[in-house]
């Protein structure tokens, strides 16, 4: 179903009794704009804006793949400068995406999971190291921070839970997501092949295609 619907003058308007609400932008808290600058710049984030008028100075940053940004400079924020935390970056694949931070410069944490197998990220008593031993969705974790402290958080996040997205609707923000999509899916076809006797299995395609979407919205994987 479509977020809009035509109204009787031929426009299109939010749908009845609902608005989309999509969140834009994050403001983070600084001291030193330019310091700031130079480390969103090294991650790689796309900048989107650099304002500058005076001394004073306004940035707009986008991580890979991300519909949302992050803004920061002179004023911009009445908050404590490293005031905010545990600011989520969703990342198919959570060792993948350290190394590419540690390459970088950044003096990331190691990958680590909640010990009781609950999904308690923000609980240092219950860390255990390395990724959530099933893998499970949303169930391993990387911090690291800015030059100010404000703490970033990387999740590893490879299904969605049911009812977080559209189910009729499926997208990818990145060309990497969706290779990792792929390689997850052709995993599981050759495990779908070998409990069909091991034969070539010549709608694949068609496998591929309601793996990949039931994947993204949470409904049960084909087997």
């Amino acid at each position: 179903m479509s977020s809009t619907e035509l109204r009787p003058d031929g426009t299109t308007g939010a749908r009845a009794g609902r608005s989309d609400y999509k969140l834009e932008v994050i403001v983070i808290p600084v001291s030193d704009v330019d310091r700031a600058a130079e480390f969103y710049d090294r991650l790689g984030w796309r900048v989107d804006a650099d304002f500058r008028n005076g001394d004073a100075r306004l940035l707009q940053f986008t991580p890979p793949g991300s519909p949302c940004s992050v803004i920061f400079g002179t004023g911009v924020s009445p908050s404590t400068p490293g005031s905010s935390q545990f600011m989520v970056l969703a990342v198919t694949d959570i060792e993948a995406a350290r190394q590419e931070l540690v390459d970088k410069g950044v003096d990331a944490s190691e990958v680590y999971h909640d010990g009781t197998g609950g999904y308690a990220f923000f609980d240092p008593d219950v860390r255990a190291p390395g990724p959530d031993p099933d893998r499970r969705s949303y169930a391993s974790y990387v911090t690291f921070n800015d030059p100010d402290g404000n703490g970033w958080m990387l999740q590893e996040l490879t299904t969605r839970l049911p009812g977080r997205i559209d189910s009729g609707v499926t997208g990818y923000a990145s060309t990497s997501d969706l290779a990792g999509a792929l390689r997850r899916a052709a995993a599981a076809h050759g495990e779908h092949e070998k409990r069909s006797g091991g034969e070539y299995d010549e709608n694949w395609p068609d496998w591929y295609a309601a793996y990949l979407v039931a994947e993204q919205s949470g409904a049960d994987l084909p087997q």
